[in-house]
């Protein structure tokens, strides 16, 4: 190997680098500030908690964390209106499944005759409105096939007014009904009792009510007065006599169904009778007073 081929194998195969000549200084304003070393023996800052996170006292389990951050609790104005309209709803429906048991239970309380004649007079009444639809319909029959219709529609309008005035109280009636007396030696009826036993007495079907003399019509009112009671602004006092002309098959049981008119005075200590008749005279007279604004609609 001569020379030459010597120096080319001992050349190493990759020049050594080259000493780059000093980088120039970055320009002002963008050289970084590098942090200074921390000593190895002084433990690194952590950062303080935020104030507003609150921090469980250690050695909580689980349940006691969650109790903790259940209570005390924080409402909201919505959540709080929430609440009253979700208590007053509840309300409202705790009232009303109150008095449906209370009617419930008085009905399950009741002896078995009791509601046989409830039941009876239901009946009596779905009959009472058959019977007046079927009038109804045949006066219509009647003026439609009359040869004169304007007699037969004369004749109608005669008969309907007589029926009207027995209702407006401006004609005296008579018929079966019941009398019924209540006497109260306590001083405890009031009107509101009376009141209901009229109420009662026409959904029963009652047709003509006189009470202590006193004509009962559909405008009448009743106050309580002194030792007495107002009817339409006529002191009346005990013992209250009604004479009602109707059905009195229908009327009496009425009264005495379970928690009617009958038991309601019984309780205030007032002692009630009801009479049965075949005749009722029902005779005091109320004056008929002209509307001052209504007029009828065909003049």
């Amino acid at each position: 190997m001569n020379e030459r081929e010597h120096d080319e194998t001992t050349r190493p195969a990759v020049s050594p680098p080259r000493t780059a000549p000093d980088a120039a200084p970055p320009p002002a304003g963008l050289r970084r500030e590098l942090p200074a070393e921390v000593p190895a023996g002084i433990p690194a800052r952590t950062p303080a908690p935020a104030e507003d996170a609150p921090t469980p006292p250690p050695g909580l389990t689980g349940r006691q964390r969650l109790a903790a951050g259940l209570w005390p609790p924080r409402v909201t104005r919505a959540q709080l209106i929430v609440a009253l309209l979700l208590f007053g709803l509840g309300f409202g429906l705790a009232v009303q499944v109150a008095s449906n048991s209370d009617t419930d239970s008085a009905l399950r309380g009741a002896r078995q005759e009791d509601l046989v004649r409830i039941l009876d007079e239901l009946d009596d009444r779905t009959e009472r409105l058959e019977d007046e639809k079927q009038g109804l319909e045949k006066q219509r029959d009647e003026l439609e096939n009359s040869s004169d219709q304007a007699e037969e529609a004369r004749r109608q309008t005669i008969e309907k007014e007589r029926q009207l005035g027995v209702l407006a109280g401006s004609v005296a009636a008579q018929g079966p009904g019941i009398t019924m007396t209540v006497e109260d030696t306590k001083g405890t009826v009031e009107a509101d009792m009376l009141l209901d036993a009229i109420q009662e007495l026409r959904a029963a079907g009652a047709e003509a009510i006189q009470v202590n003399g006193v004509r009962v019509v559909a405008g009448t009112y009743l106050t309580d007065s002194g030792n007495g009671v107002g009817v339409d602004g006529n002191k009346i006092t005990a013992p209250y006599r009604f004479k009602v002309i109707g059905k009195s098959q229908d009327l009496e049981p009425a009264l005495n169904i379970p928690g009617g008119v009958v038991q309601t005075l019984e309780k205030e200590q007032a002692t009630v009778t009801v009479e049965q008749s075949t005749k009722i005279i029902v005779d005091a007279l109320r004056a008929v007073k002209r509307p001052d604004y209504a007029r009828s609609s065909s003049q």
